[in-house]
């Protein structure tokens, strides 16, 4: 088992197959001319499926493919059916504009869990927050997800005086739709000019929440990053991921690998452990990787505490959100 200083067990491993995506959000991407990461630096196909295999033998449970876009890739399907066969849970964060294109191999790979990105349900709006055109395409891929029987999780970042004016527009689409809607506070990352007073916290999404329906709490799992809720009377529920009010490190069994193979004990640690550089020359990755875990902080990357409200977002180091692979 992997296990941390705290006593954390870490079972579950997420992995960025590329830093490349065809949207522009930008709390993600900090400017449109970004620098792609070359092909020849990040992860081959075999080469994610044999670390994977290496961290399923040391007790990983789930995998995540994130990127960026995971679908950006050309052999993203490769991948997925090289992980599915591998004993662990496998799912997937994407923002559905390409789902259409993969519906085949989602299925043969017996993935039956997404996450998808969408922020808005305004197709102006979501043209400005991705600068894309895009809203139709990832709406009608939704409904084709639903249609197939995939249990869908909708990621909606909230941003105050963006689109927190939509939380129940979203809370609405719960009551004949068989959806979890995610509500996820703002979070700083290099470049994605977050400040503390676009932060609408967990509390306050409730309570808006709160004022129109009755809100039913559901059972947390112990690792669970989102409280849990369901209207009554609604077919779909929703979650809050209170990462920056009420943080949930406690419970953290989370592992990130980026696409060019830097292993992150923690979404915001400043420091990373080069994994490919060492497998591609041969080494044995397993104590570098018990390592990263031993110094893993208590909580945050040890970069901040839940007074989100004292961050100078200036003096975080880390990648950008786009680069780290969510």
């Amino acid at each position: 088992m992997i296990i941390d200083s705290y006593n954390r067990v870490h079972d579950y491993l997420r992995i960025s197959l590329t830093d490349k995506c065809n949207l522009r959000c930008f709390y993600c991407m900090p400017d449109e001319d970004y620098e792609f990461t070359p092909s020849s630096k990040l992860m081959q196909p075999e080469e994610v499926a044999a670390i994977a295999k290496i961290f399923v033998e040391q007790g990983v449970k789930k995998i995540r493919l994130t990127g960026g876009e995971p679908f950006v890739r050309k052999d993203a399907g490769d991948i997925l059916l090289r992980l599915s066969k591998l004993p662990v849970n496998l799912t997937l964060t994407t923002n559905a504009t390409r789902l259409h294109d993969f519906m085949n191999v989602l299925e043969q790979a017996s993935v039956r869990v997404l996450n998808v990105s969408l922020d808005t349900l305004q197709a102006e709006k979501f043209q400005l927050i991705t600068r894309r055109n895009l809203f139709d395409k990832v709406a009608e891929n939704i409904q084709l997800l639903i249609k197939k029987n995939f249990q869908v999780k909708v990621n909606v970042v909230v941003m105050k005086g963006m689109n927190d004016n939509e939380i129940n527009d979203f809370i609405e689409w719960t009551k004949d739709t068989d959806v979890q809607v995610r509500f996820i506070e703002f979070m700083p990352f290099e470049g994605n000019r977050w400040t503390s007073n676009k932060v609408f916290t967990w509390k306050e999404m409730l309570e808006l929440i709160e004022k129109k329906y009755t809100v039913l709490r559901l059972q947390d799992d112990l690792h669970d990053t989102a409280k849990k809720y369901k209207v009554d009377g609604h077919r779909g529920t929703f979650a809050i991921i209170s990462t920056m009010s009420s943080p949930f490190c406690s419970g953290c069994n989370r592992m990130r690998l980026t696409a060019d193979g830097k292993m992150k004990n923690c979404l915001f640690s400043q420091h990373e452990t080069d994994l490919l550089t060492a497998f591609r020359n041969g080494e044995d990755i397993v104590p570098l990787i018990l390592k990263s875990i031993q110094s893993k902080e208590k909580e945050l990357g040890g970069q901040f505490t839940k007074d989100f409200e004292m961050i100078h977002s200036e003096n975080l180091h880390n990648r950008t959100m786009i680069a780290i692979g969510g």
